[in-house]
């Protein structure tokens, strides 16, 4: 994970002008904080003793002027930091999103939602009022400093208080680090089953899951409210107890001013002086103590975020190849979920000729799903290499081979757009291509009677539209472009017969132009059009060829009825 935190942060350093900007304002404020305990000192001990009616007015006029300057970079820091939030969305999030899409391994749809909203925490964080203690935080040794010029015992003071109330700030940590960990992991575990469960509300809803389900939900959102509560009263008890501490300093080191007095070892202008800039150097601790659940939440984020750039790493830059002709070779493919242990695909191996259909059976969890999105360069093998037209899928640059490649999934959610957008992958511009895709999938006339034709708004998923409808556009558009390969997984299953008959008329078109198709279904006349079979079994390939002679050793062994299960 080393090399892709280290990819974070320099992406989150792209930030780094607007932040060295912003340190720069910071050493401004907080030396003309200055002003305020310098003031006090110049009172007591230059005005009250001289009754200098002038040095008065100027010392005060200079007082303002400070106290205006210091409030223009004060909201000069925060507009640079409300840019660098900006800046920081706009490198990350495409790079983000990217990961997201890339890493279809690190969880369920659910859990990758929950990583945009970590990174928008980090950037409201980024261009909230903590940071501004973070930057502050580290001029807290000037003003002790200038309290070590007032009076050594003064210094002495202030220096334990600072070095008491870092160590209370640490045991924070340790109390609330905790409970506040487990807070956050169940509430996103509470939200991707929120997530999940506003998706299947058809399915609540009929089934009457609704009582149940809410039970579930209510028990997890009480646990997470349980852990969340542990730590925000242990943060609030020690927020409180370092308010208390801090004050106290701040009325102790005046006593301790008076004793220097009394003793004429200082002025009474040293001990005013010196409680304002023990306040100001104590400040930022506490307030950095008080934010202690935004710093632990940012930081969890950051490590959710650094973990997900490690499971979707930036592929080296791809040499863009010329258009494949389709030629298919899969060479001891093997897969193993991450953390996992028991191979889903082993020694796979198989190839196919420009132009050729697969029919790919089995029983369910043979693996055939997870084959054909190995074949697509979806997920990374965990031995053993796909090639088309001899090179590895994960050689090709993403949008390049995307071009050449048609995908039709077993779960279809169609984006919330047109009908045109969804067949065109979002590529405007060529109507006459997008036409031709629908009229090959066969959904061309069924587009014409809806609303808007081919403007039509399909919801989200695809929502207004019925299964059979939703499952043509999308292989509208996974024939959309003259793709090379393209790998059906159960395209006939939300389909009647006129669909099938459309979906048959497709492949046989496909085929005449020489498209090499990857076909999984259980249904017999849909994998009748294919030219070869292959039987996966627990993962492993148990038969392979032509599709007469696959059929033929199936009818004459045992594994006719695992077949016919699938």
């Amino acid at each position: 994970m080393r090399r892709n935190s280290s990819e974070l942060w320099r992406l989150m350093r792209s930030g780094g002008t607007y932040f060295g900007t912003a340190g720069a304002f910071s050493l401004a404020i907080n030396l003309l904080y200055l002003a305020g305990p310098l003031y006090m000192l110049q009172l007591y001990d230059r005005v009250v003793p001289s009754s200098s009616q002038v040095t008065l007015v100027m010392l005060t006029i200079g007082l303002v002027l400070a106290y205006l300057a210091l409030a223009g970079l004060d909201a000069a820091r925060a507009r640079v930091l409300t840019r660098a939030s900006v800046r920081l969305d706009r490198r990350v999030t495409p790079r983000l999103m990217e990961a997201l899409i890339e890493g279809v391994a690190v969880g369920p749809a659910a859990a990758r939602g929950q990583l945009l909203r970590d990174f928008d925490s980090v950037r409201q964080f980024v261009s909230g009022s903590g940071i501004h203690a973070v930057f502050d935080l580290p001029w807290a040794p000037l003003y002790i400093a200038v309290i070590f010029m007032l009076h050594w015992s003064l210094g002495a003071f202030a220096l334990g208080c600072s070095l008491l109330l870092i160590a209370m700030a640490l045991v924070n940590e340790w109390l609330v680090h905790a409970p506040l960990s487990a807070a956050n992991a169940a509430a996103a575990r509470n939200y991707g089953f929120t997530d999940m469960s506003l998706r299947n509300v058809e399915a609540i809803r009929a089934m009457g899951m609704t009582e149940g389900l809410l039970g579930r939900w209510n028990g997890d959102r009480h646990a997470t409210l349980q852990r969340q509560v542990v730590a925000s009263e242990r943060a609030a008890g020690m927020q409180s107890t370092v308010r208390f501490l801090r004050l106290t300093m701040q009325s102790v080191i005046l006593g301790i001013g008076a004793y220097l007095v009394i003793e004429r070892s200082a002025t009474a202008g040293t001990m005013f002086a010196a409680s304002l800039l023990l306040g100001r150097a104590l400040q930022p601790i506490e307030q950095v103590t008080g934010s202690w659940r935004t710093f632990a939440s940012v930081r969890a984020a950051m490590n959710r975020l650094g973990a997900l750039f490690a499971a979707a790493p930036v592929r080296d830059k791809a040499v863009v190849l010329p258009r494949p002709a389709g030629q298919l070779s899969v060479e001891n493919l093997s897969y193993i979920v991450p953390g996992g242990k028991k191979p889903i695909l082993q020694g796979v191996s198989f190839e196919l000729a420009a132009g050729e259909i697969l029919g790919l059976i089995g029983p369910s969890g043979a693996g055939k799903s997870s084959l054909v999105r190995q074949l697509i360069g979806v997920l990374p093998p965990s031995a053993g290499v796909v090639r088309l037209d001899g090179a590895d899928v994960w050689q090709w640059a993403r949008n390049g081979l995307g071009r050449h490649v048609g995908y039709l999934p077993q779960d279809i959610e169609l984006f919330a757009d047109t009908v045109a957008a969804n067949i065109n992958r979002f590529q405007p511009g060529d109507d006459a291509a997008t036409i031709a895709a629908a009229k090959l999938a066969g959904v061309h006339e069924l587009i014409l009677r809806l609303p808007q034709g081919y403007d039509t708004w399909v919801g989200e998923g695809g929502a207004v539209l019925s299964g059979g409808y939703r499952q043509r556009i999308a292989l509208a558009r996974a024939v959309y472009g003259d793709p090379s390969l393209v790998v059906l997984d159960e395209p006939s299953s939300n389909l009647d017969a006129d669909g099938d008959r459309a979906l048959a008329e497709c492949m046989v078109e496909l085929k005449r132009r020489g498209v090499t198709i990857v076909l999984v279904s259980h249904r017999p006349q849909t994998v009748s059009v294919a030219d070869k079979l292959l039987v996966l079994k627990d993962g492993a390939a148990e038969l392979f060829g032509p599709r007469a002679d696959v059929l033929n050793r199936l009818m004459r062994g045992p594994n006719l009825q695992s077949v016919r299960s699938a």
